[in-house]
């Protein structure tokens, strides 16, 4: 028998919401809760990462409800986002962690609770994800700022050591962050290793590190690799 009129125009204007938890138990409860709202019904469950991956990409759903204990429960949230660019990410976690909010903050995500949140706060939080929201509980609000700022402060020096690199160490550099060796470094530039050696010593000299590693390292943590092959004005 087809739905009436009215529930179907309700249907396409529903938030369309994706369930990601191990536990069935718990999604068929949540799943229960939301849909008991006009505005918000589940359109697909998962029990882990892929098949969350695979369902957002089946279902396009508007927000993702993910559970952070789920393996890779972090990734999970730039892998869907990947998929399913419009999707809104909120996460659910056991408690208030720290470096789980930093995580999946990184990878994408948009909400972060836990789980000892009433019903009607998740319903108000899906609501605000879809909306543009972005929803980080206040007790951690001060360390994320203070995080984020410590950030910024690592990269404007990064920037600035990057800075005092010629060109052509910039380029030794970005090489040597891909894993090249002395001799690989003097292929790809056409120089002689030993030219290759000497530029090193002074990229390590200029950003303040004692290895290649711990070069390569600064590389991937400041996420300077654009500087090094990006042409200065």
């Amino acid at each position: 028998m087809r739905a009436p009129e009215s529930q179907i125009a309700r249907d396409r204007e529903a938030i369309r919401i994706l369930l990601a938890d191990r536990q069935s138990l718990f999604r068929e409860a949540i799943r229960t809760g939301l849909e008991a709202e006009a505005d918000l019904r589940v359109v697909g469950e998962a029990r882990d990462g892929p098949e969350a991956v695979a369902e957002a990409e089946r279902t396009s759903p508007d927000v993702a409800i993910v559970d952070v204990s789920l393996p890779r429960g972090a990734r999970i949230s730039s892998r869907i986002r990947e998929r399913v660019p419009g999707c809104r990410i909120l996460v659910l976690a056991t408690d208030e962690d720290y470096q789980n909010l930093i995580e999946v903050l990184d990878e994408g995500a948009t909400g972060y609770l836990t789980k000892e949140v009433q019903l009607a706060a998740l319903v108000d939080a899906t609501r605000a994800v879809h909306k543009g929201e972005t929803l980080v509980p206040p007790r951690m609000l001060g360390p994320l700022i203070a995080t984020l700022l410590g950030r910024r402060r690592e990269r404007d020096a990064a920037h600035h050591r990057i800075a005092q690199l010629t060109r052509r160490e910039r380029e030794v550099l970005a090489l040597l962050s891909e894993g090249a060796d002395n001799e690989g470094i003097a292929r790809a530039l056409v120089i002689s290793p030993q030219t290759a050696r000497t530029h090193i010593q002074n990229i390590l000299t200029k950003l303040s590190v004692h290895s290649r590693l711990e070069a390569a390292a600064f590389v991937a943590h400041n996420g300077v690799l654009t500087d090094l092959v990006t042409p200065r004005s």
